[in-house]
């Protein structure tokens, strides 16, 4: 498929149209493919709304278009390469929409590395730890935490995938940091020791006797080599900058030569298991 010309003055929204109607793809099926509402599919292409980079990439994905088009496509949508999406916008557009979309980003990702000295990585959570976490203020409403917590758990089903590598890195404080009640984050931590055992799956864990390359300023993730997402307080900051992404890279590698791995890891997460359990024992 070719790529449509885009000038200065094309709007990107249009241009996406264009591309979908010479695929011969209807507004519906496209959609689908993108984990998105066709009524915002609409509004991109009838330039109501600015996609993000985000939505770009996931329309360009379910068009099916050469590398060409899509990098002339990203390179229009990167006028602003790094952008941020208040949380409190997530929040009103719908927690689980989010998920859905992060499950599309990550069906296109060959290799994910995460990086976090906040919480267990959403893959390798449980339920009740997801729950507790979507409990902390602003606490969502209970039908809301629950279609949130349902979809974070059907993106774990990749975790099972053949030819997907998932690579994670966690503080060793994070295994710590009581969000729940000590039995279920006993439980989180035997989940975190089994998903560890997975042939794709790779959790290093970074001891706090350890000295550390860096600091923990923020967690991220990584798709591939082709975008970051950055969480702090306020936002989610998504970039495709190659420079940036490069920085997120290189700074993950930096924190994995630190890491401990495999049995020595698993032994460290099961003392702090075992430490949660004995403190309910005399509680």
């Amino acid at each position: 498929m070719g790529a449509v010309p885009l000038t200065r003055h094309t709007e990107l929204g249009k241009a996406l149209r264009a591309l979908r109607t010479a695929s011969g793809r209807t507004g519906e099926s496209v959609a689908r493919r993108a984990s998105m509402s066709a009524g915002k599919l609409s509004k991109i292409e009838n330039c109501r709304i600015r996609p993000t980079l985000t939505d770009v990439d996931l329309i360009l994905g379910a068009l099916g278009v050469s590398d060409e088009a899509k990098a002339e496509f990203l390179e229009a949508a990167r006028a602003e390469a790094t952008e941020a999406t208040a949380w409190r916008l997530l929040r009103r557009m719908g927690p689980w929409k989010h998920q859905q979309a992060i499950k599309a980003i990550e069906q296109q990702t060959a290799v994910f590395r995460v990086f976090q000295g906040q919480l267990i990585p959403g893959l390798l959570q449980t339920p009740e730890y997801m729950t507790a976490v979507f409990s902390l203020p602003p606490a969502l409403p209970e039908e809301t935490r629950a279609r949130t917590v349902a979809a974070r758990l059907e993106r774990q089903a990749a975790l099972y995938e053949a030819g997907r590598a998932f690579r994670f890195l966690i503080c060793e404080h994070v295994l710590r940091w009581l969000i729940c009640d000590p039995v279920v984050m006993a439980v989180q931590l035997d989940r975190l020791v089994s998903l560890s055992r997975l042939p794709n799956v790779t959790v290093g864990v970074l001891p706090l006797e350890r000295r550390m390359p860096d600091f923990p300023m923020t967690c991220f993730s990584l798709y591939d080599d082709r975008l970051v997402l950055v969480e702090t307080f306020h936002s989610e900051i998504a970039t495709r900058e190659p420079k940036d992404v490069e920085t997120y890279a290189e700074t993950f590698e930096r924190f994995a030569s630190a890491a401990r791995y495999g049995e020595q890891m698993r032994g460290l997460v099961e003392a702090v298991r075992d430490g949660f359990l004995c403190g309910e024992e005399h509680g």
